[in-house]
């Protein structure tokens, strides 16, 4: 009989100790941030302070950053067919998915706000959306959506009586059933189509009418709709009048599926948690929304609305990544000093809670402007009640910089799926080009950097000392 020699206690790594590597950042609290908090009581949304305060303890847990990574590890997939072959169109998510879904609509980050009568509800969600988009951004798709589907399906009253209750409702439910029976309900939207994309003059979708009053069945397809489990859509499709809007439901009145045959789900770069399918409608039942021939004008308070949340998403992924940075510095040294106290690397950090910081209060302008629009102050809604071309482009182009440059923080533990990186560049925004950068000369959230900067960097393009150059927050980055 052969022996074994004894084996000595295993061990963690054979050849080496972890040693200087940060920490995991959860549990923080993402409502820490002071233009946030200043930008909420100055936007007539004080009132609000504590319950974000409590959301921003929330999402900086555990359990939501738990949430947000399996949210993205464990992708939607779509089941055209049951196990019996009838055709289901469905998409399952993972459970962690639901749950920052069911928290989400809860803390009144979807339609809420519509039904609240106080002055700065509009700002509270924002914030709220400011805080809690630091789990993952993907799921703020669907929220959005029926945050902005309320204001369009107005100019149909019939249907906004039976669908803004459940519109604005705090009660999460994923399942595919009769709208009107279900406690609370999320909306969606189709417009592109292939030959077309932003050029939605140019759908093909058509519209006829059936022998109900605004009651049509439609034939075509949608090139990208994205959540595509909610319970109603906004789409546009050619009627007799022209390009007209309509309410498409999955589920009908008498709880037959309407044909929404999802053909497949986008192989997308990022926001890969979130699923955008291209759906196909063959005899789809829809209800006209407004007149028929003003599908643009009906839909566009539904795309105007969403403006709003994707100067939020980027503001909200600026600082996600500044705070993941931060972090990070404090914690890893490098050529002899942490790489906080290092004078380049906190140029880097000052840059990016500059436009951190001017992103947010930008946002919260922004909502607070809407708010008052909603409450009857027309002169405080900026383009119409959209955001002006510079905050809609230029914050995104701020967002699609920002998660580049901590990458020079964490560039020594690579850019793997396992840390922040891909929850923050997975959903970077693509938008136009845009110079948008307002800050001040003074931050309230970034002394510690910006008063140790190596070199100051005066705010004017003609200063002697950077002739003919312009300030580093302002510039695109060029990494």
């Amino acid at each position: 009989m052969v022996s074994i020699p004894a084996q000595s206690p295993p061990q963690q790594y054979a050849t080496h100790d972890v040693i200087n590597q940060a920490p995991p950042l959860a549990p923080y609290d993402a409502s820490d941030d002071r233009a946030l908090l200043e930008g909420l009581r100055r936007e007539g949304a004080g009132w609000a302070e504590d319950g974000i305060r409590q959301l921003g303890l929330r999402a900086g847990g555990e359990e939501a950053q738990e949430w947000g990574e399996q949210a993205n590890r464990h992708e939607p997939e779509l089941r055209t067919h049951d196990r019996y072959g009838h055709r289901i169109d469905e998409v399952e998510f993972h459970p962690s998915w639901h749950h920052l879904m069911r928290t989400a609509v809860a803390e009144g980050l979807a339609g809420a706000p519509w039904a609240d009568d106080r002055s700065g509800a509009h700002v509270a969600r924002t914030a709220g959306g400011l805080v809690w988009g630091h789990t993952e951004a993907g799921h703020g798709c669907p929220t959005s959506m029926t945050y902005a589907a309320v204001p369009a399906l107005r100019a149909q009253p019939d249907l906004a009586k039976v669908y803004e209750p459940l519109l604005t409702s705090r009660a999460y439910d994923p399942e595919l059933r009769v709208p009107t029976e279900k406690p609370g309900l999320l909306a969606g939207m189709g417009m592109t189509e292939k030959q077309g994309g932003s050029d939605v003059r140019t759908n093909t979708t058509l519209a006829t009418p059936t022998g109900e009053p605004g009651v049509y069945t439609l034939r075509g397809h949608k090139w990208f709709t994205s959540a595509p489990m909610c319970d109603v859509f906004l789409v546009l499709a050619q009627a007799p009048g022209g390009l007209s809007c309509f309410l498409v439901p999955r589920i009908l009145p008498d709880g037959s599926r309407n044909t929404f045959r999802i053909q497949r789900l986008k192989d997308k770069l990022g926001n890969r948690s979130n699923a955008s399918s291209e759906p196909e409608f063959d005899r789809t039942v829809a209800w006209l929304v407004g007149p028929e021939g003003r599908g643009v004008k009906t839909i566009i308070e539904m795309v105007n609305c969403t403006r709003l949340d994707c100067v939020m998403s980027s503001a909200t992924l600026m600082r996600k990544t500044l705070v993941e940075a931060g972090h990070h510095a404090r914690h890893r040294s490098a050529f002899g000093a942490r790489l906080f106290d290092q004078p380049l690397m906190r140029n880097v950090l000052a840059d990016l809670a500059l436009e951190s910081e001017a992103a947010t209060t930008l946002t919260l302008r922004l909502a607070g402007a809407a708010d008052r629009a909603v409450r009857g102050d027309a002169g405080s809604a900026p383009s119409g009640g959209s955001p002006p071309p510079s905050a809609s482009t230029g914050s995104p182009s701020g967002a699609r910089r920002s998660p580049r440059r901590p990458w020079s923080a964490w560039a020594a533990t690579g850019t793997s799926r396992s840390p922040a990186c891909p929850a923050t560049t997975g959903r970077l925004p693509c938008c136009p080009s845009g110079r948008a950068r307002g800050t001040s000369t003074r931050s309230t959230c970034c002394a510690p950097w910006v008063g140790n900067r190596t070199r100051p960097r005066p705010c004017s393009p003609n200063s002697p000392s950077r002739a003919g150059r312009t300030p580093g927050w302002t510039r695109p980055w060029q990494g």
